[in-house]
């Protein structure tokens, strides 16, 4: 299978950045997009579209949960899964993620194999 599937990954740190890269190389399929933070994650949105998301809550400028509502507004975008990998692991937190539209809610340390399933799982990628 040689669909090409987009990925948009909008996280503060390079480290996570850069971890969160590493594990989806491993998706052969999957095209990454990186941003910094939830404007430059709205940048690369408007000048492309994207099978997923994967945003962290916490960031400078723009949280995760103020991108995830702008992306649910979107007609272009407001079917497009998003998964939240964040260090916020208070139930409120993800409740509200969830309501705000987020697909999946992942808690950092992050395991590789858990993000590769979700992003499979929410694309219905086989194997």
């Amino acid at each position: 299978m040689s669909a090409e599937y987009s990925c948009l990954i909008v996280e503060d740190s390079p480290m996570m950045r850069q971890l969160l890269v590493m594990a989806l190389a491993r998706v052969k399929c999957l095209r990454v997009t990186e941003a910094d933070d939830g404007v430059d994650g709205l940048r690369k949105l408007a000048s492309g579209k994207f099978d997923i998301i994967l945003t962290d809550i916490n960031m400078p400028i723009m949280d995760g949960l103020k991108l995830v509502k702008r992306v649910r507004s979107d007609p272009t975008h407001k079917d497009v899964p998003i998964i939240i990998i964040t260090t916020e692991g208070a139930a409120e937190d993800r409740q509200r993620a969830l309501q705000l539209g987020a697909n999946a809610y992942i808690t950092k340390p992050i395991q590789a194999p858990q993000v590769i399933a979700k992003v499979k799982e929410l694309l219905k990628i086989e194997g």
